[in-house]
């Protein structure tokens, strides 16, 4: 799809279609109001019978029969001016791509002129006007035989780009290309299956992401893995007969700054080991990779945007089995942060990869740890499929990634750290146990995370509820999310111009 830029009106676009938002009770005012001039009054009616409300995604198709240059203009509701305007934006252009496209529309302009949405920075509106219509537009659907789509999106025009605010407006829509274009690439990834999505297809993914861009790639092999005393990552990978591997990425455009590090869960099938899961619904145990998919979406879009920013991807990649070989309940481990710790299960395995993984970031010198994961079905009782749980060792690091993922569209929520909540996790014969029990069970997964970052700020993002939905939205197909992939990004732009 070509993203283009333009100064023409939306009553002038020669397009198959316009889109134009409208608030909840408000009047027809801006560029909505003019198309409704132009189209005597068509719209207006429509609201007085009832058929337009504004209501938060609706959608109603107007023909607009010659009276402007294209043949449609769709009026999108954007909910009460009250609730969190830039979210129902991103979510009703999702919605409009959606319906547009299957209508048979392939060259849309967005009128959606701002002026309906109040208390937002207009480059915030754009950005969320870009990345909805990306994200809205993907099919899914990876592994069926060769599919015919009729009406595909061929161009997406912003229109009525000038005066002051134009060039902010074009930057923010290309940065929302690149990072719809990012979430769609990590939900490609978990929507794959595991018998093709294994380790080593992650570092393939890699390999060839670094080939066509400025990042430097590293895979660390079981050997290497071995040789760096990563005692907990290896033992998981033990069950399998796939390779496991431990995927660097790296971009580096400054020297000056913070060493940022991304590190993202990488089980690309989790059976819960020894510990096997319930067999209803394993086969969604594919997104166990999420957090690494989100990484590797995340570097791939750094990348493309030419941050200064020292940013380092690391994603411990394995398969979580049963086999003779596999690590049991009981076992004693050492990470290569010379901790050991007691297995009380092992379907408690990602946070044994990020421990690994979170050391080996400290060694390499990041000042700044963020690490994204489908860790706890704690956190899906917690906070449902609705946000992700967010945890740290830094308030001002933590921060930042709550500023970011509400710039990002994606809802998230802090949850404490306290010392009370440690000793669940003490243990009679090791430095901890890898399991505190029931309760807060996502807080006490973070505190083990916690005990492998020493004092670098650090922060936690469990996507567990977010990563995955269950059946189809108006906004979003079933399957993967892409969950954490924008507010990665946009964490790296804060982190490129310095934490506040």
């Amino acid at each position: 799809m070509e993203l283009r830029f333009s100064t023409e009106s939306a009553i002038k676009y020669e397009g198959d279609a316009v889109i134009v938002g409208l608030l909840k009770k408000a009047p027809l005012e801006g560029i909505v109001a003019e198309i409704d001039k132009a189209l005597e009054g068509t719209i207006q009616r429509l609201v007085e019978a009832g058929e337009i409300r504004g209501k938060e995604s609706e959608i109603t198709v107007v023909h607009t029969g010659g009276k402007l240059a294209s043949p449609r203009v769709a009026v999108l509701g954007l909910g009460d001016s009250g609730r969190d305007p830039v979210f129902a934006v991103r979510k009703a252009a999702a919605v409009a791509a959606r319906v547009l496209r299957d209508r048979g529309c392939r060259r849309v302009g967005l009128g959606l002129h701002l002026d309906p949405v109040p208390a937002s920075r207009p480059e915030q509106v754009m950005k969320a006007i870009v990345e909805g219509t990306y994200t809205g537009l993907y099919r899914g659907g990876e592994c069926k035989g060769e599919q015919e789509f009729p009406h595909e999106f061929e161009e997406l025009s912003v229109l009525g780009v000038d005066g002051d605010d134009g060039d902010l407006l074009v930057e923010a829509a290309r940065t929302a290309a690149i990072a719809g274009e990012a979430t769609n690439y990590a939900r490609r990834l978990v929507n794959l299956p595991p018998n093709e999505v294994t380790p080593s297809r992650l570092a393939q993914e890699a390999e060839e992401m670094a080939a066509n861009s400025d990042l430097e790639v590293e895979i660390l092999d079981p050997e290497r893995i071995d040789e760096l005393k990563m005692g907990a990552f290896s033992a998981v990978a033990r069950g399998s007969d796939e390779p496991a591997c431990l995927i660097l990425l790296r971009h580096q455009q400054s020297r000056n700054g913070p060493r940022v590090a991304f590190v993202g869960k990488g089980l690309t099938f989790d059976s819960g080991g020894i510990s096997i899961k319930p067999p209803d619904k394993m086969e969604l145990m594919k997104q166990d990779m999420a957090g690494g998919a989100a990484v590797l979406g995340a570097l791939r879009a750094v990348s493309k945007m030419k941050l200064g920013l020292d940013l380092i991807g690391i994603i411990p990649a394995s398969e979580n089995l049963p086999s003779s070989k596999a690590y049991r309940p009981g076992d004693v481990l050492t990470a290569m942060n010379g901790k050991t710790i007691e297995v009380i299960s092992t379907d408690a395995e990602g946070r044994l990869l990020l421990a690994d993984a979170l050391a080996y970031a400290v060694n390499l010198g990041a000042t700044h740890l963020i690490d994204v994961a489908t860790l706890t079905g704690a956190c899906i009782i917690a906070l449902g499929h609705v946000a992700a749980g967010v945890m740290g060792n830094d308030t001002a690091l933590v921060e930042a990634v709550l500023d970011a993922g509400e710039c990002a569209g994606e809802r998230m929520w802090r949850l404490p750290l306290f010392p009370e909540y440690r000793p669940q996790l003490d243990s009679r014969i090791a430095d901890i146990k890898n399991v505190g029990g029931r309760p807060a069970g996502t807080i006490t997964a973070g505190w083990f995370l916690r005990e492998f970052v020493g004092d670098t700020a650090w922060a936690h993002i469990d996507i567990a509820g977010t990563a995955w939905n269950e059946k189809d939205r108006p906004d979003q197909i079933e399957g993967a999310t892409g969950a954490a992939t924008r507010t990665l990004i946009s964490l790296a732009e804060r982190l490129a111009g310095g934490l506040a």
